[in-house]
């Protein structure tokens, strides 16, 4: 280390030492030595990107809105910094951090230096552990520092430096989450109404990706099918890949499953010859984009609640004769028949050119929560957040 570097380290030790001792005798001794100039300016931040955010998701940009929204959560969420117990428990949980870090290190390399120096680190760690016992902070940071410079004396050649500690830890992480991503659950965003009302323009989902057997990524699923294989249930919500599109998912509830006959007579649903009996429950109001004016305009729509072979949801059905679809079909081997529950507004199984019968491959996954929602009159439907899809 330069001299330079060390300088700087002494004196962030120094800063952090006096900030922690502060924060032991209260909040007042604490905002006397560090201002509330760090506080404000996290709150103030926060509440100018959440104005963005807002503004940005009434406007129905939900790319931009999000990551406004994570980054004022990401920037709240340091306010720990800017209090004394957040500063009192960084001490501590750094001290714990580099306590287990120590004992890792001597278990490994005991065996490497002599006895004395092993049983000099040992100390140390059991210093950390006995300034844990106190609430304060001030003693964690002491014996930590005591058990850093006991670790760089005579176990320095097996301590991993701290760009290394950072690259791994973070690479880790993100291994974790593509795994995640890859093979058990993905996020998904809901961009249209054809869903409404269980899934509204706005909804950002989690779909399990286990549910119908595990896909191969970057594998064409026209090709590969999934490993263990299993069709969707009968109501199931899914994320698929659109056949024409592959490169576009959409979201669609399963009506159909192999061999099944499927009829729509003026917007009633028929299964196998059996009509799948629904109950009005009112009008249901929703905006949809106008292709014509460039503006939303409000939709009033028919809800019922569809029993769906004893799956119940509800279904938006126009009340304009004209939108109503009719048809019959039969569910091919190996696929399943989609449909909006929005049911005029939704470019599904039913529709002529459309994305016609989802073979198995194509189905990525069943819609599981709906972890957040962007829409509303303050930008975020609270009432939404982690509601389970049915």
């Amino acid at each position: 280390m330069t001299a330079a570097a060390e300088t700087r380290s002494a004196a962030q030790a120094k800063r952090e030492a006096e900030l922690v001792s502060a924060a032991d005798r209260g909040p007042r001794a604490f905002y006397g030595a560090a201002g509330y100039g760090k506080l404000a300016g996290i709150l103030g931040g926060t509440f100018a990107i959440a104005l963005v955010a807002q503004h940005l998701l009434r406007r129905q940009e939900f790319l931009l809105g999000s990551l406004c929204v994570f980054l004022a959560i990401f920037l709240l969420s340091t306010i720990g910094s800017a209090t004394p117990w957040g500063v009192r428990n960084r001490a501590r949980n750094e001290a714990r951090s580099l306590r287990r870090s120590a004992s890792r290190l001597l278990r490994r390399n005991r065996g490497k230096i002599p006895e004395s120096a092993a049983a000099e680190v040992e100390k140390a760690i059991l210093t950390v552990e006995e300034a844990l016992v106190s609430p304060q902070g001030m003693p964690a940071v002491q014996a930590r520092h005591a058990l850093d410079a006991a670790l760089d004396q005579h176990l320095a050649f097996a301590r991993k430096g701290a760009v290394r500690e950072y690259t791994e830890s973070i690479g880790g992480a993100i291994l974790v989450a593509l795994l995640l991503r890859a093979f058990v659950f993905e996020p998904f965003h809901i961009p249209s109404g054809s869903m409404i009302p269980t899934l509204l323009v706005g909804d950002f989902i989690f779909v399990n990706k286990m549910s119908y057997g595990l896909r191969i990524p970057f594998t064409d699923p026209g090709r590969v099918h999934k490993l263990w294989e299993r069709p969707p249930k009968r109501g199931d919500v899914v994320v698929f890949i659109n056949p024409q599109h592959p490169d576009v998912d959409y979201v669609k509830r399963v009506v159909g499953l192999p061999g099944d006959h499927i009829d729509i007579r003026e917007n009633v649903l028929y299964i196998n010859g059996v009509e799948q009996k629904r109950v009005e429950d009112g009008d249901y109001t929703y905006k949809d984009h106008s292709e014509y004016t460039d503006t939303d305009i409000d939709v009033v729509a028919r809800m019922y609640i569809e029993n769906l072979d004893g799956h119940q949801h509800p279904i938006l059905v126009r009340k304009d004769p004209v939108f109503q679809r009719a048809g019959s079909f039969v569910v091919e081997e190996g696929r399943v028949f989609m449909m909006g529950d929005n049911r005029d507004n939704s470019a599904d199984s039913r529709v002529e050119g459309g994305i016609g019968q989802i073979p198995f491959s194509y189905i990525k996954g069943r819609a599981s929560v709906i972890w957040i929602s962007f829409g509303g009159k303050v930008g975020i439907r609270l009432e939404r957040m982690f509601r389970g899809v049915r």
